[in-house]
């Protein structure tokens, strides 16, 4: 525990990060299966006479371990970080000209992506994901159905979509990418003829900005063939709560990509991912597709 004290008051994260946040990463395999905090409670139910304390499995063991292995992964960044961005040396970090960010051969390759549908809302759309024929590729398939929950609220429904989980460091810390270096998104996709929105979600600060996105569409043709797709960055729109906005700017380079489609129409889609990457075209000039207005 006196390790622990130290590297609570001599570690300072990502630009002194609030240490409670740390305190909690380091302590999550002690209070396993516990809830210190107000969880929610359906209205009219009975606060639970326990205290939550009583409900605490520590476990000394566990603590250890995960803090050997943050210990571990925090030296790998460093020397990751001594040794040049991105943990490649400084020259082949200006020479590179294309990166693979995901590609989808195993099991946790697919366990970096989550899943989710409208069945969120009340929805009855289904999605699924899993690896391709030979392990080769990311399969996400399932059923579009654009009928709209009974609840007397929800105007619209029927969309299913998959997005990456966002990058963790040692203990439990924010990680950001950098595609600085790069100007297109590439992909190689075999899809059934359906369109999908392919979009870069945004790291919000304040609570009305998270639904915010820049959004860009992929058309797949269909058939057997495997299909190579180059999108400028440049060509991403700025939207929120699913209209577009005015006040359009490029897209900051350092945040999570999904893809999603709702196409109101209803019935079986699939779309097999081979890998996800970044592309420096030299020929593309653009910078950004958009008209921008400066505000008064």
């Amino acid at each position: 525990m006196a390790l622990t004290v130290m590297l609570l008051n001599g570690a300072s994260f990502h630009a002194g990060c609030c240490r409670h946040k740390v305190f909690l990463s380091l302590l999550g395999p002690l209070l396993s299966n516990s809830k210190l905090y107000s969880s929610y409670r359906r209205p009219g139910a009975e606060p639970e006479k326990k205290p939550s304390w009583q409900n605490a499995d520590f476990s000394f063991k566990k603590g250890i371990d995960h803090l050997k292995t943050q210990l571990s992964l925090l030296k790998k960044e460093t020397q990751d970080y001594l040794k040049g961005p991105g943990g490649h040396p400084l020259s082949q970090h200006l020479l590179e000209q294309t990166r693979v960010l995901w590609q989808f051969r195993s099991q946790e390759d697919l366990n970096k992506w989550v899943i989710s549908s409208d069945v969120e809302i009340g929805g009855k759309s289904k999605v699924y994901i899993k690896l391709g024929r030979n392990n080769q590729a990311a399969l996400l398939y399932g059923t579009l159905n654009t009928e709209v929950p009974r609840d007397g609220e929800t105007k619209y429904s029927g969309y299913c979509s998959m997005r990456s989980k966002p990058a963790v460091g040692s203990f439990n810390r924010k990680k950001y990418y950098d595609w600085s270096s790069f100007n297109s998104l590439y992909l190689r996709v075999r899809g059934d003829g359906r369109p999908w929105m392919v979009n870069i979600y945004t790291d919000p600060y304040f609570s009305h900005q998270k639904d915010d996105l820049y959004s860009y569409f992929m058309f797949t043709r269909g058939g057997p063939y495997w299909e190579e797709i180059k999108i400028p960055f440049s060509k991403f729109f700025f939207s929120s709560r699913g209209r577009v906005q005015d006040n359009q700017h490029p897209v900051w380079l350092d945040k999570t990509l999904g893809f999603t489609i709702g196409d109101k129409v209803d019935g079986p889609f699939q779309l097999e991912i081979d890998f996800i990457g970044l592309l420096n075209d030299r020929a593309h000039r653009e910078e950004f597709a958009y008209e921008t207005y400066d505000k008064n």
